[in-house]
């Protein structure tokens, strides 16, 4: 009898020492993942009143663009993969067979994030040779960070604009790797077209819509490769979406 009341007991020590284990293994988790939410959903939340401060006319878009890029500069990119869970849910959605892959999805509901973002929000996922093909903006601003992979990186400013045309000038020209970015706005750079040049490639991008009221927002596809003119500028032919998807995807 006594031997067994011993064998009780060194069970249930050990099953309260496992219990106490887990809970402790658990709790660090939950520290942790509230750490991670705390880091990016306030690096979110500066970057949602940066987007207040555009559209409250309190900056103007270029500075909006320099205040982004800083921020973009001081993202921590460990922790907003883990924040939006890029391991599942972004991972998970298979590639297009020509072009980028735009996957929208909601961000967690955290202390100090708003949940009605000034900002639209989604990742753009690409194999390589695939792009975010070339495109400028009407009335918006943008940013991107990339997440994963490279990317060859092509920006120009838009001068001019007919009918049937856009007249522009290259202003970057770069490889972009993990954690690099870049922004556009109706004044600078509005222009983009980027390439995965890696097996895979993931770019997480915010957008500010309808900038001046009574303006619709949105992309205009073009053909970069078009006419070149003096002072570096080409007369690039404005094209439908599939067309671009067609001609870059």
């Amino acid at each position: 009898m006594q031997e067994q009341n011993r064998r009780q007991f060194n069970r249930a020590t050990l099953s309260s020492l496992l219990t106490f284990s887990l809970l402790e293994t658990l709790a660090t988790e939950d520290l942790f993942s509230a750490e991670t939410k705390s880091v990016t959903g306030k690096w979110l939340a500066d970057l949602h009143d940066l987007g207040n401060d555009l559209k409250g006319k309190k900056l103007s878009q270029i500075q909006w663009q320099e205040h982004c890029e800083g921020l973009f500069k001081k993202v921590d990119l460990e922790d907003l993969l883990k924040f939006i869970d890029f391991g599942g849910r972004i991972s998970s959605v298979p590639f297009r067979e020509k072009g980028e892959r735009a996957i929208s999805f909601k961000f967690p509901e955290v202390e100090g994030l708003p949940t009605n973002l000034i900002f639209g929000h989604q990742v753009f996922k690409m194999k390589k040779g695939q792009s975010v093909v070339p495109h400028g903006h009407d009335n918006m601003a943008t940013g991107f960070v990339v997440l994963k992979g490279s990317f060859h990186g092509r920006h120009y400013d838009r001068l001019e604009d007919t009918d049937t045309h856009m007249i522009i000038r290259p202003t970057i020209d770069d490889q972009f790797k993990a954690a690099q970015y870049s922004t556009i706005s109706d004044h600078k750079d509005n222009v983009h077209w980027f390439e995965a040049t890696s097996d895979e490639g993931y770019i997480f991008n915010i957008h500010v819509i309808n900038l001046e009221e009574g303006k619709g927002s949105g992309r205009v596809h073009i053909d970069p490769n078009g006419e070149r003119l003096k002072g570096g500028r080409i007369k690039a032919r404005r094209i439908s979406a599939s067309e671009a998807v067609k001609l870059y995807g």
